[in-house]
């Protein structure tokens, strides 16, 4: 069954753009929790514009389910916090700085001793190590030799495509290349997780297509549609879209 982990950054974008402590962030992780989410995740950015490193070190306390911690691990500032905070699962995503949202996953081959030492780094520790990948073959098999437990597989084009399909065929050809990573990172004996971008218009169908994924991440759309629809609604719509 692939398990939701709710990313409650934008919790904190709203909390910072006004100061103080509201909407309460520790609050939004226990609340994700009791409202069915399987996991919570964080992605600290160097500059602290939403989450902060602060934040992620409250949160860590009150987690009964899995934390994931995203980020960049070429700052050490990053690598510091998650290696003193023990999440479940750390997820390196090669963003730049200040770069507005991930928009790209790690090329697996030439950045292979790269991965392969700081993933040692993290596994040592006794952290799950997810590294995030585009739906690429080449990635895949390149992912497998850095020692990663698993890959989290980048949606954006899938999301955008799929919301703009209109026809059974335009889908199946849109999914394909997911349909064929994930079925390759599973033939190699990696996890499989999914995000950016998925929302409750699209991700029923990821997951019909992928049911051995293990996780979902999602945020963005989430929170946005917890605005009109309810945070606890929010949570439980969807985790009726991957219960398939």
């Amino acid at each position: 069954m692939i398990k939701l982990s709710v990313n409650i950054n934008k919790f904190a974008t709203i909390r910072n753009s006004r100061g103080g402590n509201n909407p309460n962030v520790v609050k939004a992780a226990i609340d994700a929790q009791r409202f069915g989410a399987d996991g919570v995740t964080v992605h600290p950015r160097p500059d602290e514009r939403h989450i902060t490193y602060k934040d992620v070190h409250d949160i860590k306390p009150i987690i009964t389910t899995e934390f994931n911690i995203e980020g960049n691990p070429t700052e050490k500032k990053f690598v510091d916090l998650v290696l003193s905070v023990l999440p479940t699962q750390v997820t390196l995503v090669p963003d730049a700085i200040g770069q507005l949202t991930s928009n790209h996953g790690w090329d697996t081959i030439k950045h292979k001793n790269y991965l392969l030492e700081i993933i040692q780094v993290f596994k040592s520790a006794g952290i799950r190590v997810s590294i995030f990948v585009d739906p690429v073959i080449q990635m895949i098999d390149g992912a497998v030799e850095t020692g990663t437990d698993r890959v989290e597989l980048y949606t954006e084009g899938y999301a955008i495509n799929y919301n703009a399909s209109k026809t059974k065929e335009e889908k199946a050809t849109i999914i394909t290349p997911y349909i064929l990573a994930a079925q390759r990172a599973k033939d190699l004996k990696l996890g499989v997780n999914a995000g950016h971008d998925l929302d409750l218009k699209n991700l029923k169908f990821f997951a019909q297509n992928i049911p051995w994924a293990d996780e979902v991440s999602i945020g963005h759309a989430l929170i946005c549609d917890a605005l009109y629809l309810g945070y606890e609604n929010a949570v439980q719509m969807y985790k009726r879209q991957i219960h398939i």
